[in-house]
């Protein structure tokens, strides 16, 4: 039996997201918010982060003491067994597989901490602005460890914009970011208001962005990226396999 009704994988196809709720318990929450920070606290230290606040750079100090943070650690699954764990969580791949079929494959993870008071934001973009994936068909699992709403930086999302690609374009502020917030109507964008433990699974070419965190909590998200296998990139070239498959029916 699929993890999502018809009515919920018909919601999905045509609006390009899902949200879900809290799909986590409390005492796996907290072991993986333990495990995040001291991740964070290693890579602050070891130089193993990017801070998309600013362009890109390899100067520790410059990432640590910006006065936007943006914070990002790539496959934290090969850094920390509780995340290698977490992207084989049935309850996640159930919901993947009633969204993209039995044959799920990791394109990459990331974890994206907006710390308090200064967190700032991912603007406007389709994820395959950045991946160039064909078939244009990937699904993403968006979960936080905080409770997420406006003010910290929870998902905005435009439904139905999976259905049309846009070029893409860097932000002026840093060019680690894209942002084509100026050629999109944000009038019907929708704030997927997440409890800690919450999930959301979006499609690859829906418009999304999550706005500053000024506020005193911090957010604490993790996302992870399924695809088919067989998912191309780079002028066709096959995705690296270096990426797991999650789940194989044969």
């Amino acid at each position: 039996m699929p993890a999502l009704t018809r009515e919920q994988i018909a919601f999905f196809h045509q609006n390009g997201y899902i949200a879900i709720g809290k799909l986590l318990e409390d005492d796996h929450i907290e072991i993986l918010r333990r495990e995040y920070d001291r991740e964070f606290e290693a890579a602050r230290k070891n130089n193993r982060f990017r801070n998309l606040a600013i362009s890109n750079t390899d100067d520790l100090a410059a990432k640590n003491n910006a006065p936007a943070q943006m914070l990002q650690i790539m496959q934290m699954c090969e850094r920390n067994m509780h995340y290698r764990q977490l992207i084989y969580h049935a309850p996640i791949l159930d919901i993947a597989e009633s969204l993209i079929g039995p044959n799920i494959q990791l394109y990459h993870d990331q974890a994206l901490f907006k710390p308090a008071h200064n967190g700032d934001a991912v603007f406007w973009h389709q994820d395959n602005g950045y991946w160039q994936c064909t078939p244009a068909n990937l699904v993403s699992c968006w979960l936080t460890l905080d409770d997420a709403d406006a003010a910290n930086g929870a998902m905005h999302v435009i439904p139905g914009s999976h259905l049309r690609p846009l070029a893409h374009e860097r932000s002026s502020q840093t060019d680690a970011l894209f942002d084509i917030g100026d050629q999109i109507d944000t009038s019907t964008a929708k704030i997927i208001y997440l409890p800690a433990g919450g999930a959301m699974f979006h499609h690859c070419q829906t418009l999304h962005h999550t706005s500053p965190n000024h506020t005193p909590r911090q957010r604490r998200a993790f996302a992870i990226h399924f695809m088919i296998p067989g998912t191309k990139r780079e002028q066709y070239m096959p995705v690296s396999f270096s990426c797991p498959m999650l789940r194989m029916h044969i």
